[in-house]
Formats: structure tokens, sequence, C-alpha cells
């Protein structure tokens, strides 16, 4: 219940981790398939991580892993861990790494997106706008900020950004 405390706690901490099982102990719940009973201290989890700059957020534990159904699960999980904040999760098999990797890492298609954000960004700014449009969505100052990180995020994961960029080189602002 302390969250914004903890995130303050020692400026040697660099994220937040949700232990699903700790906290169904504590609370006397049990874990159902669609993780309904965890959704608030997910969200608050990763909000509290994030208003304190917190760069990791660390999701739950998938306890069904194995053969294909497992497999579907932990990506279903880590799709929904992703979709609300965190950048990575807790593994305990070695064949549970591929996968969550996989979903965490970002898509091809938001490599490229970023990537043309940044570039006709950069021709906006010289142009003196503020905002502007790519692909017919508004483009402003936060959605910069998601695409820049994004293209740092890719760098980290191996990326080769650089190709990406040469190929979008004349991407222009519209």
């Amino acid at each position: 219940m302390e969250l914004s405390s903890i995130c303050k706690a020692s400026p040697y901490l660099s994220g937040l981790i949700f232990a699903a099982e700790d906290f169904a102990l504590d609370l006397s719940i049990i874990r159902t398939p669609d993780l309904r009973e965890f959704l608030y201290a997910r969200s608050a989890i990763a909000t509290a991580a994030r208003a304190h700059n917190l760069p990791s957020t660390i999701d739950l534990v998938t306890t069904s892993f194995r053969g294909e159904e497992g497999q579907q699960t932990l990506r279903e999980e880590s799709e929904n861990g992703k979709k609300m904040g965190y950048n990575g999760k807790q593994c305990i098999h070695p064949s549970q790494v591929d996968v969550v990797q996989n979903v965490f890492s970002p898509s091809e298609q938001e490599v490229e997106w970023a990537i043309r954000v940044v570039i006709a960004d950069q021709k906006a700014d010289a142009q003196g706008r503020g905002a502007w449009t790519l692909d017919g969505k508004m483009i402003d100052v936060p959605v910069v900020g998601k695409a820049k990180a994004l293209y740092k995020k890719a760098e980290l994961c191996g990326f080769d950004v650089e190709s990406v960029r040469q190929q979008w080189k004349d991407q222009e602002p519209e």
C-alpha cells in the first residue's frame, strides 16, 4: 500500500516486480486464468514505477508453462503485461525465456514506426512545427518521446536500426 514510499526508498532501486503468488497468499485469493484478481495491483505497480522514473517493471510469473497450451498462456500473459506497462516478465523455466524476450522486444513494425517518427520529427522541428501527422495520425511531444524510447530499446535489443533509418531517411512529416 506504500508504493510511492517504496519507489523512493533507495537511489539504487531500479524497478519493481509483481509477485503474484505472494500477493494471492497475503490476500487469501485464488489465481484465475484471466488474472482479473491482480488487475489493481499490477496497474498500481506499473504506474508507480513510471511515476518515479524506475526503468524496470517485471510482471508476474506464468505458472502454467509446459506444452503448447502453457506456451500460449505465457505469450498471452506476457502480451497483457506489456500492454499494462511492464517491460519484462519473471521466468521460472528456461523454456519461457524465448517467448518472453520475443514479446517484450519491439516488433519490426514498431521499430520501423519509431524510426519514421524520429526522422520526421527532426524535420518537423526544423520547420518549427510542434505537432504534425504521420499516416493520418497526430504526432506530438509525448508520441515522439515514446518513439525515441522505442528506438533506444530497439538498439538495446540488437536491431539494425541504421539500415531501417537509411530505408526511411526521406520520411517527411505530413
